[in-house]
């Protein structure tokens, strides 16, 4: 959750993420759906992720920074059960998805959400800062 928080990606292109796509101080990342392709710096709260990723023990490490306890790729099926176990867990309501809009709609610029979301358009980006935050209306009077 905290890399797909930090970085604004889709759950399959946090589960791809290898140790490999961590280069000169940056996290390449081609997505899936629309091949955007971005450089996240490894600066601040990622940094410290990366970090606790790599320091694994040497026997249960593998080259994805999403793994399961063995060292094997987490899987999408393994993901969403762990993800629904926590959720109950924390008794709160939301799905993995929804991290990539908490992730637009906290960051204080829209063109740096669309940039880190890998939006072409920034109107696609204003949809998840908006559906996430609401529009903003005055009363009547």
């Amino acid at each position: 959750m905290d890399l797909a928080l930090l970085t604004g990606q889709r759950p399959a292109d946090v589960l791809k993420l290898t140790r490999a796509d961590i280069q000169d101080g940056a996290l390449r990342i081609t997505q899936n759906k629309t091949k955007a392709k971005l450089e996240v710096e490894i600066t601040g709260e990622l940094a410290t992720l990366i970090e606790r990723l790599a320091s694994r023990p040497e026997k249960v490490r593998s080259i994805y920074l999403v793994q399961t306890e063995n060292g094997q790729p987490l899987t999408q099926s393994a993901l969403r059960s762990r993800f629904d176990k926590a959720r109950i867990a924390a008794a709160v309501s939301f799905q993995f998805r929804d991290i990539r809009a908490k992730t637009a709609t906290d960051l204080d610029d829209p063109r740096h959400a669309k940039k880190l979301l890998g939006h072409k358009q920034q109107s696609m980006t204003d949809h998840y800062i908006r559906a996430r935050k609401g529009e903003r209306v005055k009363p009547l009077r």
